[in-house]
């Protein structure tokens, strides 16, 4: 600091507590602020207090030229949290009232508050942490600088802190929509290998249901707290959050310190639990179903919705481990755009042109319906429903884009564009 270097350590046996100056009056971003380094450690204190700063012994003051201070509230229950020379000094202080009048008239009871010191080194990285090794009492003992342990991720001062939290409602419609991916998957390739002549559609998108529904209870007894349906998280902090293997330090650019951990525990892992549960389950029962009822296929037919699975699922898996951040914030756009291209495609390839062509076949009303709930949970996905005097209303648009396309189709039709256009219109 300045060339200023602290004094080698004194013979004197370090003592277990420090004390930490903080007056209670008069103590404002200007006041000085002295450094005072004793055997063994160091410690902050401010002018006018007769408390010796350190781990005793007699010793030396050097001025801190920098450091970064947070101290707590006018009760006196917070701490001192100070960088000096590359070296993190917590200052947990312990409740000690004391006299509003400042340190001149209540000597060191009015400007002081009693300490447990720890110097360490910093966590270099965003989300590397130390582990809580022991806790006795209010102090706290804590390992070295690395990753932090499942179900745990860092806290403003790079301590690994336990998930406690509960997913809030957004996380819960990312995880419907994840879980949601392989059910429209399997719907579509049922129908679209089943065929006119089959009547087993009906059944395999009813075992598909079946089979994604189980799924996704298992997977929530599975998860922490077992057993339970409800599942513990760690907030979302931010996109850095879902991919904390680019954020290992490399403190001298050779060797790099390995911190990656799941920071938006468990939002990640979940889903490929979730995906392998899925795919046992459709390997135990879909093919001895479609062996039965698949009679209107042919023998290379009947199997092609489960071997379409079976591309699908690592597809999927993929892309939530590369895409599951940009996923995360981005799923309630890609349901709306989805479902609209979908169900205009779907319209068109139907010739569905007026009301009455969608009475022709209830098949049509299931899938105009399965629509309308993909856009409203779009919606709800993307106003999260916080005001719902104000976001409820905007249900009332899931369907605007079927009229849209019905009042408009005979505009449209090609076979109309093509004889204006010969006839010189």
């Amino acid at each position: 600091m300045g060339g200023e270097a602290p004094p080698p350590a004194y013979d004197h046996a370090p003592m277990q507590r420090a004390v930490a100056l903080t007056p209670r009056a008069g103590s404002g971003s200007g006041t000085q602020r002295k450094w005072l380094v004793g055997a063994g450690g160091l410690g902050v204190g401010l002018p006018g207090c007769s408390v010796p700063v350190g781990w005793g012994g007699p010793g030396r003051e050097y001025r801190a030229r920098r450091y970064r201070a947070v101290s707590g509230d006018g009760d006196g229950d917070g701490g001192v949290v100070s960088v000096w020379s590359g070296l993190r000094v917590v200052l947990g202080a312990s409740r000690l009232r004391a006299g509003r009048a400042g340190p001149e008239r209540h000597g060191n009871a009015g400007c002081a508050l009693l300490a447990a010191v720890d110097i360490q080194t910093a966590c270099l990285g965003l989300y590397c942490g130390r582990t809580v090794l022991s806790v006795n009492g209010s102090v706290e003992t804590y390992g070295e600088c690395g990753v932090c342990p499942r179900g745990q991720r860092t806290d403003d001062n790079k301590i690994c802190r336990e998930c406690m939290g509960s997913p809030d409602r957004y996380d819960w419609l990312y995880l419907g929509f994840m879980a949601m991916l392989p059910l429209v998957l399997h719907w579509f390739f049922i129908e679209w290998y089943s065929g006119k002549k089959s009547s087993s559609a009906l059944l395999q998108h009813i075992t598909a249901l079946f089979e994604c529904s189980v799924a996704a209870i298992v997977t929530l007894l599975v998860s922490d707290p077992v057993s339970s349906l409800h599942i513990r998280s760690c907030k979302v902090k931010k996109l850095s959050d879902w991919y904390t293997m680019l954020y290992n330090p490399s403190p001298d650019y050779v060797t790099t310190v390995h911190c990656t951990h799941e920071a938006v525990y468990p939002l990640y892992t979940i889903v490929f639990i979730y995906y392998a549960f899925c795919l046992v389950l459709m390997m135990l029962l879909r093919p001895l179903l479609v062996n039965k009822i698949s009679c209107g296929l042919g023998k290379s037919d009947r199997f092609k919705s489960i071997y379409a699975a079976l591309y699908f699922f690592p597809i999927l898996t993929v892309l939530q481990a590369v895409g599951g951040g940009l996923l995360y914030y981005a799923f309630p756009y890609i349901i709306l755009v989805l479902s609209l291209v979908t169900l205009a495609v779907y319209m068109s390839a139907s010739e569905v042109e007026s009301f009455k062509d969608l009475l022709v076949r209830k098949k049509r009303l299931v899938v105009l319906f399965s629509h309308w709930l993909l856009h409203a949970y779009g919606i709800i996905s993307i106003s999260k429903l916080d005001k719902l005097e104000q976001d409820l209303p905007l249900l009332a648009l899931v369907p605007a884009p079927a009229l849209f396309y019905l009042l408009t189709a005979k505009y449209t039709e090609p076979s109309r564009i093509l004889s204006e256009g010969g006839n010189g219109h």
